[in-house]
C-alpha cells in the first residue's frame, strides 16, 4: 500500500505518453503502473501527469544599483509553484572584493526558509574575481557548497570578461569540476554602440535593439565556444533569442564540443515591434533584446529539432513606474514571466506548432534538471523527487497581471489566451498547489546541492 497515486492520467515519460497510475512514497516517486493502491488518491483524469517544472535562470530579490527586482523568494517561487515550477535556479552576485563563499552564505540567508519551490544557486564570477588567477582559489569550495555552475558575463561593466579573464575564469571552472553559464554579447561595441545612439539624441525604446545587434551576440557566441574548446570546459548559453547565434551553437555541438543553449518564452513569442508600442515600449527592454519574427521562427524550429535544449523564463520582474524613464540606456532590462512558461510553451508549441509533447516536457523539465545536475528531478522515474504537476490541457486561460502571483503590476503576456494550466502541483509528495491555488507555506523549499554530473537520459 502506497503513501499515495495519481489515477486515471496521462504520463508523460522520456518514452512518449502512457496511461497509468502513478505511486509516490515519501517524498519520492515509488512506482508507474496500473490499479496502483494507496492511502489517499488524486483523480488525474483528462490531464497530463508530468514532473515539476525547472526554471534554471531567475533573479529574485535581485539589486541592481538603487533598485531591487519586484518578486522576492517568497513572491516569486509561490507564483512559481502555481505555474507548475517546482525547482528555480537564482545567482549569487559577489560583491567586489567579496569572497564567493561569503556570498553564498549571505544569498542562502535570504531565501531559505522563504522559499516556496526547491532551489539551487548559480555563482557569478565577476571581472574582479576573475582578473587574476589567484582570486579563483575558492571556485573549488563553491562547487563543494552545491552551487556546480558558474555565471560569467561578456558585457556589463562590472561583470563583463575579456577572452583573457573568460579563458582563465573556464579553465579554473573546469578543473573544479564545474560548468559555466553565460551571457553572451559583445560589450565594449554595444557600450560604443549605445553612446553613440544617446549623442545622437536617440533615446526611443527601440534603439535598445538597434544599439545590440545580433551579430554581436553570434560574435560574441563563437568566441565563447572557442574560448570553452581550449578550457575543457562544458558551458550553457543562457537567453539565445536570435538565429545568428543559434546557427554556431548548433555547428558546435555537431562537431562533439559539450554546449547547450536556452531560450524563454519572451523571445519565442514576442518582437522589438513591442518597443513602438507607445508608452509600452520601455516595458520590452531586456538583454539580448528581443528579436524580428524571423528569429522567433528560427527558436521555435531548433527547439523542436533539439538543438536548442531549455526554456527557461530569465525572470526579471520590475514595475511600470522603474521601467519608464527617460532614455533607453536608463531602463531596468528584464521581463517577468515566471508563473506562464509552462502554459505559453504547451499553447503556443504543442497545440499551435505541433511540438511533441516530450520536448515541452523536456525543455521545461527533464533538460535543464540534467543540465543544471539536479539529479533526482525532470522525469517520472521511481527514485525520482515526488515534484508533481497535474496539467489540464483544455483549461481555458486569460493571462492577466492582476490574477499572476507574480509581483510585477504588469505582464508581457497580458490578454493572452491560452489553452492548457496546472491543475495541481506536488512538492516532494506535498501537494502544494490545488485547483489552481497555492495551499503550501513558504519555507517548503529546500536548497538543492548540485554536482555537475548531469543525470543519463530517463528511460520509461
Amino acid at each position: 500500500m502506497h503513501d499515495l497515486v495519481i489515477k486515471h492520467g496521462q504520463l508523460i515519460l522520456h518514452s512518449g505518453p502512457v496511461l497509468a497510475d502513478l505511486a509516490i512514497d515519501g517524498d519520492r516517486i515509488a512506482a508507474i503502473g496500473r490499479q496502483l493502491n494507496a492511502a489517499r488518491a488524486i483523480d488525474a483524469a483528462g490531464c497530463y501527469v508530468i514532473p515539476g517544472g525547472v526554471d534554471c535562470h531567475v533573479h529574485l530579490q535581485m539589486r541592481l544599483g538603487g533598485l531591487t527586482t519586484a518578486d522576492t523568494f517568497e513572491t516569486g517561487t509561490v507564483a512559481a509553484a502555481c505555474g507548475g515550477t517546482t525547482t528555480v535556479v537564482d545567482f549569487t552576485d559577489p560583491q567586489p572584493e567579496q569572497p564567493l563563499m561569503h556570498a553564498l552564505r549571505e544569498r542562502r540567508a535570504e531565501a531559505d526558509g522563504r522559499v516556496a519551490v526547491d532551489y539551487g544557486l548559480h555563482m557569478t564570477i565577476p571581472a574582479w574575481h576573475a582578473s587574476a588567477e589567484a582570486r579563483l582559489h575558492d571556485v573549488p569550495d563553491a562547487v563543494a557548497a552545491g552551487c556546480a555552475t558558474f555565471k560569467l558575463y561578456q558585457a556589463y561593466d562590472r561583470m563583463q570578461l575579456d577572452d583573457v579573464a573568460l579563458l582563465r575564469a573556464m579553465r579554473a571552472v573546469a578543473a573544479a569540476g564545474g560548468s559555466v553559464v553565460l551571457h553572451s554579447e559583445t560589450g565594449p561595441l554595444l557600450d560604443h554602440l549605445r553612446a553613440e545612439a544617446l549623442a545622437a539624441g536617440r533615446r526611443e525604446p527601440v534603439w535598445h535593439e538597434r544599439t545590440r545587434p545580433a551579430i554581436l551576440e553570434a560574435s560574441a557566441v563563437q568566441r565563447a565556444l572557442a574560448i570553452a574548446a581550449l578550457a575543457g570546459c562544458a558551458f550553457h548559453v543562457f537567453h539565445v533569442g536570435a538565429a545568428e547565434p543559434l546557427a554556431y551553437i548548433a555547428a558546435a555541438r555537431t562537431n562533439g564540443q559539450d554546449v547547450t543553449a536556452e531560450t524563454c518564452p519572451h523571445y519565442l513569442l514576442l518582437s522589438a515591434d513591442q518597443h513602438l508600442s507607445g508608452t509600452d515600449g520601455p516595458l520590452f527592454i531586456c538583454a539580448p533584446p528581443l528579436r524580428s519574427p524571423d528569429d522567433q521562427a528560427a527558436a521555435w524550429r531548433a527547439l523542436k529539432d533539439g538543438s536548442l535544449d531549455i526554456v527557461s523564463t530569465d525572470h526579471c520582474p520590475w514595475t511600470r513606474s522603474e521601467k519608464r524613464q527617460p532614455s533607453f540606456a536608463d531602463v531596468p532590462g528584464g521581463l517577468p514571466g515566471i508563473e506562464a512558461r509552462l502554459a505559453l510553451v504547451h499553447h503556443f508549441g504543442v497545440n499551435q506548432r505541433d511540438l511533441p509533447l516530450t520536448s515541452w516536457v523536456s525543455s521545461c523539465c527533464a533538460a535543464p534538471a540534467r543540465r543544471m545536475g539536479l539529479s533526482r528531478k525532470g522525469a517520472l522515474l521511481p527514485g525520482y523527487d515526488a515534484d508533481i504537476v497535474i496539467f489540464d490541457p483544455l483549461r481555458e486561460k486569460t493571462l492577466a497581471s492582476n490574477e499572476l502571483n507574480e509581483a510585477a503590476d504588469w505582464s508581457p503576456y497580458e490578454g493572452q489566451d491560452v489553452s492548457g494550466w496546472p491543475r495541481a502541483v506536488l512538492l516532494r509528495g506535498a501537494e502544494i498547489v490545488r485547483d489552481e491555488t497555492y495551499i503550501g507555506h513558504p519555507g517548503q523549499g529546500r536548497f538543492q546541492h548540485r554536482t555537475f554530473v548531469p543525470a543519463p537520459d530517463p528511460s520509461p
